[in-house]
């Protein structure tokens, strides 16, 4: 089953780049599909979030804050491949 994670990130973010291109590298082939959402954006995502990027969300879980966490998100696949 493919499932969604949200990548809360802005323009011209180093860190957010460096997280998107590490996720998207382990989803590769996983059938899962990565969305980054630019905070700045929409109004009440910038509100919410403010600087706190980059944020690796599945639905309303955290999986990363700040600096890709490649252990988090590969627990998280192993949950997936658990689940289908």
């Amino acid at each position: 089953m493919s499932e969604l994670l949200t990548l809360y990130t802005r323009t011209g973010c180093p860190l957010c780049e460096e997280m998107e291109g590490a996720v998207r590298r382990l989803l590769d082939g996983s059938g899962h599909t990565l969305a980054p959402v630019d905070v700045d954006a929409d109004a009440d995502l910038r509100g919410r979030f403010g600087w706190d990027v980059p944020l690796l969300f599945h639905g309303s879980n955290e999986i990363c804050r700040h600096h890709f966490d490649p252990f988090a998100v590969q627990a998280w696949l192993r949950g997936q491949s658990q689940t289908a």
